[in-house]
C-alpha cells in the first residue's frame, strides 16, 4: 500500500493486481493497559495521503511529554469493496510492524479503533517529512541534486533498514521509493515506512509463497516483477537504486517524457490541445536503468552513482544485497571493481 506522509499522483502508477491472501493474527491496540482512544479524522491534522489511505497527526492529550503519533486510516471516500482491500492490507501491515524494531524503520505504536469505528494504525512520528516532500521542495526552490554526502547517508541508513528486513525478518518491503522514506530535520533520522505490501522471503531470499503478488509502484519496479519472473530481495535493491536516482535528479523514474510533453504544451498556443503521453515509450522504459547526467553531478557523486548503477542492473543476480551495500558504505570500499557503465542524458 502506498501510504506516505505526502505522495501525490501515485494511483496512476499502480499495476492492478489480485489481492494475495495471508493469515494474520488478531488486531490489538498495542501493549495492553490503558485503552487507546483515537479521535475521528476531522479532529486530527492531515499529514498526507496514499492509495486508499490518509495519514493524520495525533497529539496525545493529557500525557506528559508524550510524543505525537502518525495515524493511518482508510480513506472514507473509498468504495466499500476497495475499502475492504485497503483495510486488509492495513491489518497485515499492523501485524508485520508489531514484530519490527529497527532505528531505520518506522515503529509500531498501536492498532486500535477510532471513535468513528474505523481501524487505525498508529506509528511513531517525530516531525518527519517524506523524502518525496523534500525532493519536491528542492525542485520548487530551483535547486539541483542533493549533496553527495546526503545521498550517501540516506543510502547507508536505508540499506541498514533493508538488511534488517531481508536478513533478520525475512521480509521483502515490496514498495521502496522516496514516498515511503521519512526524514527528520537535516537527515538526522532516515526511516523506511509502509510495510503493508511486504512479502515473506525464504532462506534463499526468494518470495516463499508462489501465489503472492508483488504490488510495488510501476516506475520503481524491476523487470522481473513486471514480467512475472522470480521475485527476491533484489527487487527491493532495484527500487532502492531508483530512490537514490530520485535524490540526484529530483524526478520520478521514467516520467521525464511527461515533463517534456508539459514543456511542449506550454509553448503551444492552442489551449484545446491535450498533452500527449507516449504510453508505449513509458512502458518500454519500465524496469530499466533511467539516464543520469554524471558529468553534471561531478566527481563527488562517483560512489553513489556506482551504487545506483549496480543496484539497477537488469539481472537481479548482479545486484548487491543490502548487507553488501551496508558493508561497502561503512567500510568505505567499492562494491565492485568493474567499471560501471552509466547512461548519460
Amino acid at each position: 500500500m502506498a501510504a506516505s506522509y505526502k505522495c501525490l499522483n501515485e494511483d496512476g502508477f499502480k499495476t492492478p493486481k489480485s489481492v494475495r491472501t495471508r493469515s494474520s493474527g488478531s488486531s490489538s491496540s498495542g501493549g495492553g493497559g490503558t485503552p487507546i482512544t483515537i479521535p475521528a479524522s476531522p479532529f486530527m491534522k492531515k499529514l498526507g495521503c496514499g492509495t486508499g489511505v490518509n495519514v493524520y497527526l495525533m497529539n496525545r492529550v493529557g500525557k506528559m511529554n508524550a510524543s505525537p503519533w502518525a495515524v493511518k486510516k482508510i480513506n472514507s471516500k473509498c468504495e466499500s469493496k476497495q475499502a475492504a482491500v485497503y483495510q486488509k492490507r492495513l491489518n497485515e501491515e499492523a501485524e508485520i510492524l508489531k514484530g519490527i524494531d529497527h532505528p531505520n524503520i518506522v515503529g509500531f505504536r498501536a492498532f486500535a479503533t477510532a471513535k468513528d469505528g474505523s481501524k487505525c494504525l498508529a506509528m511513531e512520528y517525530g516531525g518527519e517529512q517524506s523524502l518525496n516532500d523534500l525532493i519536491e521542495k528542492r525542485k520548487e526552490d530551483g535547486l539541483k541534486a542533493f549533496p553527495a554526502a546526503a545521498v550517501e547517508k540516506v543510502a547507508l541508513l536505508l540499506a541498514r533498514g533493508l538488511k534488517y528486513l531481508h536478513n533478520e525478518k525475512k521480509l521483502l518491503h515490496g514498495d521502496m521509493k522516496s514516498c515511503n522514506v521519512v526524514i527528520r530535520g537535516n537527515f538526522e533520522t532516515v526511516k523506511i515506512c509502509d510495510v503493508g505490501v511486504s512479502l515473506q522471503l525464504d532462506e534463499n531470499m526468494k518470495v516463499s509463497d508462489p501465489k503472492a503478488e508483488y504490488i510495488g509502484t510501476e516506475p520503481w519496479m524491476p523487470k522481473e516483477a513486471l514480467e512475472g519472473g522470480e521475485i527476491s530481495d533484489k527487487a527491493d535493491i532495484f527500487a532502492f537504486g531508483l530512490t537514490l536516482w530520485e535524490m540526484m535528479t529530483l524526478a520520478m523514474p521514467h516520467l521525464e517524457i511527461l515533463e517534456d510533453d508539459d514543456d511542449e504544451e506550454e509553448t503551444n498556443e492552442d489551449d484545446s490541445t491535450e498533452v500527449s503521453f507516449d504510453e508505449d515509450a513509458y512502458y518500454e522504459r519500465l524496469g530499466t536503468r533511467p539516464p543520469l547526467d554524471v558529468e553534471a553531478l561531478g566527481a563527488s557523486y562517483r560512489r553513489v552513482v556506482e551504487l545506483f548503477c549496480l543496484c539497477t542492473e537488469e539481472d537481479p543476480k548482479k545486484r548487491p544485497s543490502a548487507a553488501q551495500i551496508v558493508q561497502a558504505l561503512e567500510d568505505n570500499v567499492p562494491l565492485d571493481r568493474d567499471q560501471c557503465e552509466v547512461i548519460i542524458d
